[in-house]
């Protein structure tokens, strides 16, 4: 499976953001009611649980049943949120800007408004940026 087939769509990603935040194993209905106190898209139980078999089948999930009732099964996160950003953040800048990394940035930069801090804050990133390439 390539690196693009591995990346959560964007249902899946919701499920991840409640796993990363939680940080350890949580059951689907424990993902299902987290989701469900987050608001946002409502996701049928069964969508739920579709998803996360997927994200298993890509890689980002593991699984194990529980002990006492086979039916239960607990899951955990394999794939760091950063890493799976940066892979999301590539696989975006290939498909939407034929790979150029300065069009991505100044399209973003362009259309979203940012405090000193956060202009600071990308202002060493490229510093750090420009010194590895020299």
């Amino acid at each position: 499976m390539n690196k693009d087939d591995r990346m959560p769509s964007e249902s899946e990603w919701q499920i991840m953001e409640v796993m990363w935040a939680q940080g350890g194993t949580m059951t689907s209905a424990q993902v299902i009611d987290a989701l469900r106190n987050r608001g946002g898209e409502p996701m049928s139980d069964k969508m739920v649980r579709v998803l996360m078999n997927r994200l298993c089948t890509k890689g980002l999930l593991d699984h194990t049943q529980d002990e006492k009732d086979a039916r239960v099964y607990h899951y955990r996160v394999l794939a760091s949120r950063k890493d799976c950003e940066k892979e999301k953040s590539k696989s975006f800048i290939k498909n939407y800007f034929s790979g150029r990394g300065n069009g991505a940035v100044a399209a973003l930069l362009q259309t979203t408004d940012l405090t000193s801090e956060e202009i600071d804050e990308l202002e060493k990133l490229l510093e750090k940026k420009r010194k590895k390439e020299v």
